[in-house]
């Protein structure tokens, strides 16, 4: 598979990592947006929102659960943002599930 986060995931491609464990691995983007802009995938390849399932919705649980770890470890105590971009009409750039954790600044109240 050309999926560049399976890549990433596998150690073929080097990335700057903040949290792993066996259903998901978190890294820094390399385009940050903010101060603190992490990008948490699924180990497992699920192409986007749209590809949630019973079979794999509990990995996106755990996915979940690690957030807010995530953001302990990065002091986002006041507060951050979650994102998950679902096809090219949102701007999916990487067609793997992924979820954008933003913070480290006060926000704009603006989406877009």
């Amino acid at each position: 598979m050309d999926c560049l986060f399976c890549k990433i995931v596998a150690g073929d491609i080097p990335s700057s990592k903040v949290y792993e464990d066996e259903y998901a691995y978190a890294f820094r983007d390399i385009n940050p947006q903010a101060p603190v802009h992490i990008l948490i995938v699924p180990k497992e390849h699920i192409p986007s929102v749209d590809g949630i399932n019973s079979s794999n919705s509990a990995v996106v649980a755990k996915i979940f659960e690690a957030i807010p770890k995530i953001a302990a470890q990065e002091d986002l105590g006041g507060g951050y943002r979650v994102i998950s971009n679902c096809g090219d009409n949102a701007c999916q750039s990487v067609k793997h599930l992924h979820f954008h954790i933003v913070g480290g600044a006060q926000l704009s109240e603006q989406m877009a």
